[in-house]
């Protein structure tokens, strides 16, 4: 029970600190300041680079786990105060305007109806073709009738063509979750 309750724990700690991973990885940003500064010469701060490769590591995963999460849902960064980087004013490619008749908010497409398969029954009709009644939760009916000819199986809903594959595909499916 308590290794339990500790991976439920690890779990949730690490879901909480990888939302919001975007920010200005300011960590980091404090290395690469220090990479260009300690010396003038381009060559050797590529040797610098090389050199801080490790630390660079860790930094970037400080910044993604720690910093950035703490900077998108606190609104700044703690170490350099800067705003998050989803609050910066930019000149934005779709601007979004909350003035909008609410005639014109609302999809002109009939809602999708969550129903699921409450029960399905299997028939065998003949050799080459199977049957499944279907009651979704809704209470709608619907028939589902798969028919083999040769290698080939077709499948229908409701009469209406809806897909179509192998005997070899199914195998290699059926062989594939195996």
């Amino acid at each position: 029970m308590k290794n339990i309750a500790l991976k439920v724990i690890g779990l949730t700690a690490l879901a909480a600190s990888l939302t919001g991973c975007i920010g200005s990885n300011a960590v980091t940003s404090k290395v690469m300041k220090f990479n260009v500064e300690v010396v003038d010469n381009r060559y050797a701060r590529a040797g610098v680079n090389f050199l801080l490769a490790p630390v660079y590591g860790i930094t970037t995963a400080a910044d993604y786990v720690l910093f950035n999460s703490l900077e998108f849902w606190t609104g700044s960064n703690p170490l350099n105060g800067n705003p998050h980087i989803f609050d910066s004013k930019v000149d934005t490619k779709y601007k979004i305007n909350d003035d909008l008749a609410p005639s014109l908010t609302d999809a002109p497409i009939d809602e999708l109806s969550n129903r699921t398969i409450q029960t399905g029954e299997m028939h065998k009709i003949d050799d080459n073709t199977i049957q499944m009644d279907i009651v979704y939760n809704n209470g709608d009916t619907a028939t589902l009738t798969g028919v083999k000819s040769g290698e080939q199986v077709s499948y229908y809903m409701d009469g209406e063509l809806v897909s179509q594959t192998t005997i070899s595909e199914l195998e290699a499916a059926s062989s594939a979750q195996s």
